[in-house]
């Protein structure tokens, strides 16, 4: 058996990799400072304050303001 098989990052309930929870614990919106709250099934960083979600991709969260989905409401 090879090694990176043991490497790969574990996958989450939406079969994605999942983020570390470390990383979570640190990550802020970069617009407002704020909090942010994790979606695991949309794979999303959620800022309440901005109205924006962060897309997460292959297990990395892009904190980018552009690539990130409007919120409704």
């Amino acid at each position: 058996m090879s090694d990176d098989a043991d490497k790969r990052m574990p996958e989450n309930a939406a079969g994605g990799p999942r983020v570390d929870a470390r990383l979570l614990e640190v990550l802020v919106c970069p617009v407002t400072r704020a909090v942010l709250t994790y979606d695991p099934v949309r794979q999303e960083l959620i800022s309440r304050a901005a109205r924006l979600a962060y897309p997460i991709r292959d297990g990395v969260p892009i904190m980018l303001p552009e690539e990130a989905r409007k919120l409704d409401d």
